[in-house]
């Protein structure tokens, strides 16, 4: 590795060669704030002239963030000039962005308010010239708002849709005061390729883009005395909720969510864990039953509905290499409106079924419209993480002064399997614990399958499974990283029989709906608090084992696989082509 040496606010630094400025003032302790730049998605544009320094010996100011360091380069971030010129060019920003501090979906997590407040800025010289509200506002698509009126042209969405999930609906559009953030030929969402992850948001700096809340409609059903409304939660919000009160990343808060949500007046509080064990076991007997029969391998997940959709837009051959299983999302809405209502005794159609995901694609997914196996639509509404803690908040329940809460039964219980479903690699380690001990009759002798575990993009694995022989596995997280694998299948080179794909990098603990901000080590965090959960004495940790879902398939489901199975766990998958819009 070759260093260079700089000197920075008069302290001496050693950086490798190429680094830029803003890298190289990070080692030395000194803050240089900026708004387009992102090490989470590597790429910077280098386009918003925040975080511009002086090196001495240069005519201009350079911006630090796309800048490289050279041997012996003196750089001063703290002059006169550099604090002038940095105020500048944020005022400019606030003389044309709307102010709606107060009332903003990002108020108080804005990196904008944020740099505001670092640069010193206390007044905007300029008059605003933000536009109005008509026609900038993209509410089209059943999961994400795009307000342009309040985008900064950083283009980080752009990046990250661009080079991380490789769908690049959003390009940059015009010149000038007139340039723009847009879907192409400036569509609305809802007629482009848009796969509903919601990255874009996870990166946003401001509030361009943001979820599609549906907190007060699931306000107005939770006072309607006539709606039964049970809730159930992914495994990634336990782990992620805490930091929306101020918990530190990866606080593990499953009783305080379970208190929060009776307090909020969820008529039964349940699990969609429960769902990810029966997942499990239908997943895991359909692969079976490919390999046995000589079916479609490999076989490849079906949990993540934005994967499902990236794959019915720009891999519509390969749909036949799906698992057929809904996700248990989906799965938890069927059965709650059928198996529950029955043994409740309530009439489905009075009953409302509402996600707590950290997911903005399952508000795509629940409005599919096969999505209605029990006659009404499996899930009537999906709140993300971020819509939950504001709900806690509106709701004015003291989060961390919560006694710990039980889950209600039957679809309450859940093992470790299930709850590691939250984590890249969780479903394909859950799933293999499973068909091992369907297969062989005994448990494997280490149920933590690290191989499939981190946040490498690709992973494999292969394990000997009893007669089955050697059983080859391969993970991916990010749809860049998807890609790899479903060319490799086109390619004939993918001798795998399973295959685990999560949409969002990190999976689901990362999701479009998680608490901002959202890194490599967050997700670390995140992860590890769910194998902490799987890893717990009070619980089973194979899906199998699950007493309740052993008490489903004897009374109700009957078998895996079978008729009931089919018509209310099992679906179909639609060929969109990169030409076909996302809703319809």
């Amino acid at each position: 590795m070759s260093l260079v040496n700089v000197t920075i606010d008069d302290i001496d630094v050693s950086v490798e060669k190429g680094s830029t400025i803003l890298s190289a003032a990070k080692k030395a302790g000194v803050q240089i704030p900026t708004l387009c730049a992102s090490q989470e998605i590597g790429h910077t544009p280098g386009v918003c002239r925040v975080c511009v320094t002086e090196v001495v010996g240069a005519k201009n100011l350079v911006a630090s963030c796309v800048h490289p360091v050279t041997e012996g380069m003196v750089i001063n971030t703290n002059t006169q000039r550099v604090r002038s010129a940095r105020k500048l060019v944020v005022e400019l920003l606030l003389s044309n962005h709307p102010a709606e501090c107060t009332y903003c979906v990002r108020n108080g997590n804005c990196e904008l308010q944020k740099v505001a407040e670092q640069v010193g800025l206390r007044e905007v010289r300029f008059e605003n010239t933000a536009p109005p509200k008509e026609g900038m506002i993209d509410d089209s698509s059943t999961s994400i708002v795009r307000d342009s009126r309040k985008c900064i042209n950083c283009h980080r969405c752009v990046t990250v849709c661009q080079s991380i999930q490789t769908v690049s609906v959003l390009g940059p559009a015009w010149r000038g005061s007139n340039a723009m953030v847009v879907p192409a030929f400036d569509l609305p969402l809802s007629e482009s390729t848009c796969i509903n992850c919601g990255q874009c948001i996870m990166v946003c700096p401001v509030g361009a883009i943001y979820e599609k809340d549906q907190v007060q409609e699931v306000w107005k059903v939770l006072q309607d005395p006539t709606k039964h409304v049970v809730v159930q939660e992914a495994p990634a919000i336990r782990a992620a909720l805490g930091e929306e009160f101020g918990m530190p990343p990866g606080s593990l808060v499953t009783g305080k969510m379970i208190a929060a949500l009776r307090r909020l007046g969820f008529d039964k509080v349940f699990d969609t864990n429960f769902t990810a064990d029966l997942t499990i076991i239908e997943e895991g007997n359909e692969l079976l039953k490919r390999v046995k029969t000589g079916g479609v391998l490999p076989m490849i997940t079906s949990c993540s509905p934005g994967w499902i959709k990236f794959c019915e837009h720009f891999y519509p051959d390969l749909l036949p290499h799906l698992s057929t299983c809904k996700s248990p999302q989906q799965m938890f809405g069927a059965l709650a409106k059928t198996y529950y209502a029955k043994i409740a005794g309530i009439d489905p159609k009075d009953m409302i079924v509402v996600s707590i995901m950290p997911c903005t694609a399952k508000k795509f997914e629940s409005q599919r419209p096969e999505m209605n196996a029990s006659g009404y639509r499996d899930v009537d509404y999906v709140l993300t993480t971020r819509e939950l803690g504001r709900m806690i908040k509106e709701g004015g329940i003291d989060f961390l002064g919560l006694a710990d809460d039980e889950y209600d039964s039957p679809m309450g219980q859940y093992t470790g399997a299930g709850t590691i479903f939250g984590a890249t690699g969780g479903v394909m380690e859950a799933a293999l614990r499973t068909v091992y001990a369907v297969v062989t009759g005994e448990n494997l002798p280490d149920l933590n399958i690290t191989p499939v575990r981190g946040l490498e993009g690709v992973k494999e694995a292969a394990i000997t499974v009893g007669a089955l022989g050697e059983v080859k596995v391969a993970v991916a997280h990010g749809l860049g990283n998807a890609r790899k694998l479903m060319d490799k299948i086109l390619e004939g080179k993918a001798d795998y029989h399973f295959i685990e794909i999560m949409a969002c990098p990190g999976g689901c603990i990362a999701g479009g709906g998680e608490p901002i901000p959202t890194n490599n080590e967050v997700r670390s965090l995140r992860s590890n608090a769910l194998y902490k959960d799987d890893e717990s004495v009070q619980r089973f940790r194979q899906s199998h084992e699950n007493p309740a879902i052993k008490e489903i398939y004897d009374t109700f489901l009957k078998e895996p696989l079978g008729h009931m199975s089919h018509e209310l766990l099992h679906t179909n998958y639609v060929k969109r082509g990169s030409g076909m819009p996302q809703e319809k």
